[in-house]
């Protein structure tokens, strides 16, 4: 398994919402409870910052893993996990002024 470690100047926002089922009853009553084991998966919500080869360097990290692969990454906060990465923007605000925006969503498994 591979582990991101690339740390270019980043700005991070974590989000959580829990996997919860609910019944809904004819009367307006309803009961929820936990889906599965591991109700909370952490979603960071990412922006990277820096020149080409930097931005490169992310890119081609996320390329190799392709949203099928989790890999081992450490938060700002918290405890590292195994995360996947579905999706990622890349901007060029300027000269050798790059960003890459990306969702990194915990998995519980492989």
């Amino acid at each position: 398994m591979s582990t991101f470690i690339i740390e270019p100047s980043y700005s991070a926002n974590q989000s959580q919402s829990p996997r919860v089922r609910v019944a809904q009853f004819g009367d307006g009553y309803s009961q929820r409870v936990g889906d599965g084991i591991n109700l909370l998966a952490r979603q960071w919500s990412l922006v990277f910052n820096g020149n080409a080869a930097e931005m490169d360097a992310v890119e081609a990290f996320l390329e190799i893993e392709s949203g099928i692969t989790s890999f081992d990454w450490q938060p700002p906060t918290g405890a590292a996990g195994k995360f996947l990465c579905m999706a990622w923007n890349r901007s060029i605000a300027g000269f050798n002024n790059e960003s890459v925006t990306a969702t990194f969503t915990e998995v519980f498994g492989s």
